[in-house]
């Protein structure tokens, strides 16, 4: 493990010259104290939980993946109703409405199946719903 954390940073350098580097996250504490390629080794407070604090200020997505027949209803009708879709599974997840946008959408014919159908498939994301402490008791 030492020995890829030593390569990446070698990958990673612009010079031959040793820079510092930066160790945070859970999977830190396994590393040692002097690396291959680096000047020193930073471990910054609470490096530890780094990842939990970015998940924390991530947005919060949904995402649907349907088939639609497309002699039932309109391609427009169908990306409708897969955005809508996909909005209230980030919602479900913990996203604000109010701020929700879709991210990604997707339109495969499959020529392969009957009545004119297509894979639609659409990720819409928003910030995390804000809940007053309140609302948790």
């Amino acid at each position: 493990m030492v020995e890829l954390v030593e390569e990446a940073i070698d990958k990673m350098k612009t010079s031959s010259e040793d820079v510092p580097v930066i160790l945070v996250g859970g999977g830190s504490i396994l590393l040692p104290e002097n690396l291959k390629g680096a000047s020193e080794v930073i471990r910054p407070q609470h490096s530890g939980v780094a990842n939990a604090i970015g998940a924390a200020i991530s947005q919060v997505s949904g995402q649907v993946e349907r088939i639609y027949k497309l002699v039932e209803l309109t391609r427009d009708q169908a990306l409708d109703m897969a955005k809508d879709e996909a909005k209230q599974e980030a919602i479900k997840a913990g996203a604000d409405p109010n701020n929700l946008v879709i991210v990604e959408v997707e339109d495969v014919p499959l020529a392969y199946l009957p009545g004119n159908a297509t894979r639609v498939r659409v990720k819409a994301a928003g910030d995390l719903a804000r809940v007053e402490v309140n609302e948790l008791v």
